[in-house]
């Protein structure tokens, strides 16, 4: 059985690497200057694949190129999210270089299956972020459809890899939302399971691990030196 794959985050937000807790824009703590360093930073400690979401376009539906063709030039594959609400956007990050796209609103909307259609599956990543039981859209913000048929909506779409993140964990490192991602990988159990929010220790990726995720990205955890890196390397290998 293969190692759960362990996933560093960066979020920009203002031209920085940031973090927001639980979502909110008003709560957001800097990293650093340049994101672009940190990328480097975590391919050059041994990350295979980077997260980078782009938190203002993720809250307003446009792709900022500048950062993506910067990414590109980055000798790390990444899966890039924010902004990415229609098939010309997506086409954008992928002619920069970026090897995956997250998305969540458009794959609910009604133009989804062009998108699905137009594009390679296997290099879309269906984002299920999840407040109160409902999977939410425009960087968190708006009212969201029931978390359980966004998920079955994602399926019926044809894609196979979900990153789920219970928004109330994310950047809280008070442990992952077990019981949503228990119930998604019940509810998708062939798909490709990223688990993301709340990671604090390395016991948390224990319990991934006996629930069935294939990967974790890790954020906050990382940053605020709760551990190493290389340690949760170690850790996700020693489990499987």
């Amino acid at each position: 059985m293969p190692d759960m794959q362990v996933i560093p985050a960066v979020d920009v937000l203002g031209g920085n690497a940031v973090r927001l807790a639980q979502g909110d824009y008003d709560q957001v703590t800097r990293y650093a200057d340049d994101p672009i360093e940190m990328v480097r930073h975590w391919a050059d400690a041994g990350a295979d694949l980077v997260h980078v979401v782009d938190l203002e376009g993720a809250r307003s539906g446009v792709l900022n190129r500048g950062l993506v063709e910067r990414l590109g030039a980055v000798d790390v594959p990444i899966q890039f999210g924010g902004g990415i609400r229609n098939v010309a956007s997506a086409e954008v990050a992928f002619a920069a270089g970026l090897s995956r796209v997250v998305v969540g609103s458009v794959l609910l909307g009604d133009g989804a299956g062009e998108f699905v259609s137009a594009l390679d599956p296997e290099a879309i990543v269906a984002g299920v972020d999840v407040r109160s039981g409902r999977a939410r859209g425009s960087g968190w913000e708006d009212d969201g459809v029931d978390a359980d048929a966004a998920l079955e909506r994602v399926l019926d779409l044809g894609l196979t890899t979900i990153l789920a993140t219970g928004i109330e964990t994310d950047g809280m490192m008070v442990g992952p939302d077990l019981e949503l991602l228990a119930r998604f990988r019940a509810q998708a159990p062939a798909a490709r399971l990223i688990a993301s929010g709340g990671v604090g220790s390395l016991d948390d990726f224990d319990a991934l691990v006996a629930l069935g995720a294939d990967a974790v990205v890790v954020g906050r955890a990382l940053y605020e030196d709760r551990f190493a890196f290389a340690e949760a390397l170690d850790r996700a290998a020693d489990l499987r």
